[in-house]
């Protein structure tokens, strides 16, 4: 399954830097793939070590205020792996077929 989260404290002020290092660290120490971006981080694994490492993460940015904010989706396709890459790896081979200019199909 792939999961995708974002997990932030509530009323500490302008900066949550620090809060969601603590978490990206976390999901680094697992060991499960990942992939953060600018909104959120996605994480591949089996539903018991996806839903350990979310958890794990909401503590350590817990640490950092009395409130914490959880947005997740989840894809959850069982028999499929490599789905972290392997997803974006088909859009691009789409989008490598198209002619320069082409506007999606109706």
């Amino acid at each position: 399954m792939l999961v995708a989260f974002s997990v932030a404290p509530s009323g500490t002020g302008d900066s949550v830097s620090e809060a969601v290092a603590d978490a990206v660290a976390v999901v680094r120490d697992s060991g499960l793939p990942n992939t953060t971006d600018a909104m959120f981080t996605t994480i591949e694994g089996e539903w018991e070590e996806c839903m350990d490492v979310v958890r794990r993460a909401c503590e350590a940015v817990g640490k950092h205020g009395n409130r914490v904010s959880l947005v997740l989706k989840a894809d959850i396709r069982p028999g499929y792996t490599n789905e972290l890459t392997g997803k974006v790896e088909r859009m691009e081979a789409a989008m490598a077929n198209r002619q320069p200019g082409e506007t999606p199909r109706d």
